[in-house]
């Protein structure tokens, strides 16, 4: 069976050693290892693959003893993951389409390892691309007086369908600090800027009039600030005097897609941990 090992601690000398000698005396082959420390923070970083013999393996008992010799000694924050197992992972949209069609034939194709339960919209306008995709769809309007009771039923879907994360894929509604202390660091949005230059909500127009010769696109998790959550990835293409808003917001759409979607397949590979409001992004 393949596992992943995220963990962060303190940092302090023999962490390394510990996690490998365990792990090889649990029967385990490490097949891939990366780790980073946070210098100014003092904090350790590292991720693990490794394959263990599904015959002698006990998931439970593994986990107990790691806490017992490991985690509780170095004072680790840990996480185990088993290989093989989709995450499920919901899609909020409002009517522009092109993160989702872009995450829809990623999916289609099996490039995104995800169960896809439902789509979530506030507007009905996207529902022919969900039933393309045999996907359901619900629509849940957004009104300032119903905010609290669309909020409530998107809770209900998200709990009742086991959801593990979101995709903000160009939903245009602030999602409520209700919802994101269900899914801490497990709501990702898309910002068509490169954050923390030119926040809000009409980035490409404030782009063009300040002449910038770059723009960007930035993918990450959602708090309760917002567009300040940590960022998983961002990109960039260049644009001169020559291009008008509607160039630049075109550029900008192909932006989007790509960087949304390297940051949902680091997040369901598990190669991002956050600290301090940052990511640490794993190879």
């Amino acid at each position: 069976m393949k596992t992943t090992i995220l963990i962060h601690c303190p940092d302090q000398a023999g962490i390394i050693s510990a996690v490998t000698n365990f792990i090889h005396q649990h029967h385990g082959n490490i097949i891939y290892l990366d780790q980073h420390v946070d210098k100014e923070a003092n904090v350790f970083f590292m991720r693990l693959d490794s394959d263990f013999d599904l015959s002698t393996f006990s998931k439970e008992t593994f986990k107990k003893e790691f806490q017992k010799e490991l985690a509780d000694r170095y004072n680790m924050q840990w996480s185990l993951h088993e290989a093989g197992i989709k995450p499920k992972m919901a899609i909020f949209v409002s009517k522009y389409n092109h993160c989702l069609y872009d995450l829809l034939s990623r999916f289609n194709s099996s490039e995104l390892e995800v169960e896809i339960p439902f789509i979530i919209s506030n507007h009905p306008d996207l529902k022919p691309i969900a039933e393309q995709f045999d996907i359901p769809f619900y629509h849940i309007p957004v009104t300032k007086d119903t905010k609290a009771e669309a909020e409530t039923k998107q809770l209900e879907l998200l709990k009742k369908h086991g959801v593990d994360f979101i995709v903000l894929a160009r939903y245009m509604q602030i999602v409520s600090p209700k919802i994101i202390s269900n899914f801490p660091n497990r709501i990702i949005n898309i910002h068509h800027s490169f954050l923390p230059a030119f926040a809000g909500a009409k980035p490409y127009h404030a782009a063009f009039k300040r002449g910038v010769k770059i723009i960007g696109a930035t993918s990450h998790y959602v708090t309760e600030e917002l567009d300040a959550g940590p960022i998983i990835e961002q990109d960039v293409t260049t644009v001169t005097h020559a291009h008008s808003i509607k160039d630049f917001i075109a550029k900008g759409r192909d932006l989007e897609k790509i960087v949304l979607s390297r940051a949902v397949k680091l997040h369901i590979l598990r190669k991002t941990m956050v600290y301090n409001n940052k990511t640490v992004i794993f190879s």
